[in-house]
């Protein structure tokens, strides 16, 4: 899995419950022809990103195929997850 461009979006919580912030990830992202995630179509990664004092994390995630916007059901490796969080964590600001 190779990132290949991204964009960000701060999320508000106008109840003010949530604790900390939230950022809505749309990561563009390609894999080999190989892997069974292979879309000629293309695919973007959804990411749902919390930052709080003590912790930053990945809350939810879907892969989306990019000319239907079909949600894949498919999950990522956990060498993905760790990427995908390490990218997060470099770019939400």
């Amino acid at each position: 899995m190779e990132i290949v461009g991204h964009e960000v979006e701060q999320l508000h919580d106008p109840t003010g419950i949530l604790q900390g912030e939230r950022y809505e990830f749309f990561l563009q992202f390609d894999v080999p022809e190989e892997d069974d995630l292979f879309s000629e179509h293309g695919l973007l990664l959804r990411v749902i990103f919390s930052v709080t004092e003590s912790e930053k994390r990945i809350l939810h995630y879907e892969i989306i195929e990019k000319s239907s916007n079909k949600v894949l059901d498919f999950a990522l490796e956990p060498e993905e997850e760790e990427l995908i969080l390490s990218y997060c964590i470099e770019h939400y600001k």
